[in-house]
């Protein structure tokens, strides 16, 4: 029975990588995103490796939305083996001066929407059986950023939930590493006046958070934290 993946902001970025990289591991996947033209896009691409995939319109700032994909699951399986929350945004800014809204912004899709999904889900992850959450946090978990605030107190944060849902998670067996990319290739980043080969790839992060996955079952890595060679930009 092939195993079940669940990315949040899964037809983008890194998001798109790693549903990639787990369907290359025949991984039945379901994703949600806000642009149906993109998830369709995947779907269509993924669905050629014979495996399933179902997709799911939602925009995570909005709680209603979270609970909507959270139920959307629960109709495709009854067990998830890996979930990734992946969905977030960058917006620059500093916390003094930032329009009104905007930390709330960040912190509800790149911090409660992983919190309401993890709960939704969380009963449906294995026990002792490889049973898997990944947060994709950011270096700006761990290096305040001057010029994105707001961003890097949300992923703060995400860091924080990440690290005590790993707590939480051992006596079930329930592994919960924390990812921690540096500037990564997107389109975010395509307007840049910036080299391309000063990011890493989105698939490089992918196979990053796969192998952390595949490791042996009574191991876990806690953090993945990874950076371009010549450091961050």
């Amino acid at each position: 029975m092939n195993k079940h993946a669940i990315i949040t902001g899964g037809s983008r970025g890194i998001g798109k990588a790693v549903a990639t990289e787990f369907a290359s591991h025949g991984f039945n996947l379901i994703i949600c995103g806000r642009n149906e033209e993109t998830l369709i896009k995947i779907t269509e691409e993924l669905s050629a490796k014979c495996i399933s995939v179902h997709y799911f319109i939602a925009d995570l700032s909005q709680k209603d939305d979270c609970m909507g994909f959270v139920n959307f699951v629960k109709t495709k399986t009854n067990r998830v083996d890996v979930l990734v929350n992946n969905a977030g945004v960058f917006l620059p800014g500093t916390l003094m001066d930032e329009p009104e809204g905007q930390m709330q912004y960040q912190m509800d899709l790149n911090f409660f929407s992983a919190y309401h999904i993890t709960r939704g889900i969380w009963n449906l992850l294995p026990h002792n059986d490889r049973g898997h959450v990944f947060n994709i946090c950011s270096i700006a978990s761990v290096v305040a950023y001057s010029a994105g605030g707001g961003y890097a107190v949300s992923k703060h944060a995400l860091l924080g939930f990440s690290k005590s849902l790993r707590e939480e998670g051992k006596s079930l067996g329930i592994r919960v590493s924390s990812v921690l990319p540096g500037a990564t290739y997107t389109d975010s980043w395509s307007g840049a006046d910036i080299e391309e080969s000063r990011f890493m790839r989105t698939s490089d992060v992918a196979k990053s958070i796969y192998n952390a996955y595949d490791i042996n079952e009574f191991s876990v890595i806690e953090d993945v934290l990874i950076r371009p060679i010549l450091g961050d930009i």
